[in-house]
């Protein structure tokens, strides 16, 4: 009987990690497909109103839709961090599931910038010898002063893994590294050494900026007035 549940626990444990993997992608696809078949179906009607044919010429059709998708994505892209974009997260976060779903999908977006910038970095390693490559998810200080929050991900399967509250002196930035970077270093299970997927050679850990001199690089620059003094 034992042995059942814990085969049936194994089973359902097994089955959310795949969803939970799966959901994200699965996400992302439909939204691509359910935007392409809107642009699809709205740029027919307008050509069929202007008197437009496009019978016979569904490859140009196809690339025409997939340009204006392109361009409908760009502008989306371009208004991500204005005030209209804040109104709409306000609006949808009051839809249950919403704001983990987003959170979800954000874990694969390598391109955000500011405090929501995924960092590829180094800290010292979890069993206190060596060195372990983690991800910073964003830039915000911990509720412990001066320490942020450093993951380390699984290998292969890289959707579980620790939380670390890291001191900022103690986290070394991988500048050129990526999200994605990272993925495939995860997945190769280090078949792949990360400098080889950066393609740089291996440089002395004090060759890395730490986080914290990461930090003081992108404050604004003071311009102050400087008077000069006559005697």
């Amino acid at each position: 009987m034992q042995n059942k549940k814990t085969i049936l626990k194994h089973f359902v444990e097994n089955t959310l990690q795949g969803l939970f993997w799966l959901l994200p992608i699965a996400a992302v696809v439909f939204i691509v497909f359910w935007l392409y078949g809107k642009i699809d179906a709205t740029t027919y009607k307008i050509f069929e109103l202007i008197g437009i044919k496009i019978d016979g010429q569904s490859f140009l059709w196809i690339l025409l839709t997939l340009i204006i998708l392109v361009v409908t994505l760009y502008i989306l892209g371009a208004i991500v961090n204005t005030k209209v974009a804040s109104l709409f997260e306000t609006l949808f976060s009051k839809i249950p599931g919403y704001t983990t779903i987003r959170d979800i999908i954000n874990i694969f977006n390598s391109s955000k910038k500011g405090e929501t910038k995924v960092l590829v970095v180094i800290i010292k390693g979890f069993g206190n010898i060596g060195y372990n490559i983690g991800l910073m998810y964003s830039q915000k200080e911990s509720v412990i002063k001066d320490h942020y929050t450093v993951t380390l991900s699984q290998s292969p399967i890289p959707n579980g893994g620790f939380m670390f509250e890291i001191h900022k002196k103690d986290i070394f930035v991988i500048q050129n590294a990526t999200f994605d970077n990272n993925l495939q270093y995860l997945l190769s299970m280090g078949v792949k050494s990360l400098a080889e997927i950066l393609k740089i050679e291996s440089i002395s850990t004090d060759k890395f900026i730490s986080f914290e001199e990461w930090l003081e690089s992108k404050k604004p620059i003071k311009r102050g007035l400087h008077v000069k003094t006559q005697k």
